[in-house]
């Protein structure tokens, strides 16, 4: 039923987990073309591409730190030169670092902030400049848990994710009107390289799964499903929401 043939996508931090899962899962519904951002790792964005391109969509890597907004520039123009036109923009890249607040340093906190945050500011201005003459487009939030409920020790995190909410929103109101959907998904625990050291204790790994009714943490499919769900024409009057996605950790409307 889900069909983005035609349809092209730019994908932040797409080398792994949900990013990554979520360029492999728009190439199986048929996206021509798919844009895969990276920061550091351009051999894990190839392989991405590599198995983009098995599925049949056109994809390309481009490396860029959207925490930057001339490069998140270049990067949304990178995809205009090749393909015309952007989308859906799912602007998914961050990072999630532990840290306590008497101990938090300011670099600690700007780094967090400009990445998962101004990132999202950089990419969705530069993405409407160019949806906004067609009318048409989406855009899809990658939030969390974090930013519903607070997280102890990742305050700087939690901050970000909450502010992604709120962006959601206000965007949604703002672009609306004028042919852009704005959506945001809050995944809770994933199963990602950005967990792995939690996941990996066996009991922190317990006490999480406790906090979950599903009893389990998510797959990066399980994330990037609910994504294209947002990125296609079943979602065409969905406008504004959060989709949580969390086996029942966090329950809000």
């Amino acid at each position: 039923m889900i069909n983005l043939s035609g349809k092209i996508a730019l994908i932040t931090g797409a080398s792994r987990g949900i990013g990554a899962a979520t360029a492999i899962k728009f190439a199986e519904a048929g996206a021509r073309g798919i844009i895969l951002n990276y920061n550091r790792d351009r051999h894990a964005a190839t392989g991405v591409s590599d198995q983009c391109k098995k599925l049949g969509a056109e994809a390309i890597t481009v490396r860029a730190d959207v925490a930057r907004v001339s490069d998140a520039q270049k990067l949304v123009r990178a995809t205009v030169e090749r393909f015309g036109a952007v989308d859906i923009l799912v602007a998914n890249a961050g990072i999630w670092r532990e840290a306590a607040i008497e101990r938090m340093t300011e670099a600690e906190w700007d780094e967090t902030i400009n990445t998962n945050l101004k990132s999202i500011y950089a990419c969705c201005a530069e993405a409407a400049r160019v949806m906004l003459p067609k009318r048409r487009g989406t855009m899809i939030l990658v939030s969390s848990t974090a930013g519903q409920r607070g997280e102890a020790f990742h305050s700087h995190y939690a901050a970000t994710k909450g502010a992604i909410i709120a962006m959601t929103k206000s965007l949604a109101a703002e672009l609306g009107p004028r042919g852009i959907t704005v959506n945001c998904v809050a995944p809770g625990w994933v199963a990602t390289d950005m967990t792995s050291d939690a996941l990996t204790d066996s009991k922190q790994r317990r006490k999480i799964r406790e906090l979950i009714p599903l009893g389990r943490v998510a797959t990066a499919d399980e994330i990037a499903g609910p994504i294209l769900f947002l990125a296609s024409e079943l979602a065409s009057h969905v406008n504004g929401e959060v989709l949580n996605v969390n086996g029942g950790s966090v329950l809000c409307g």
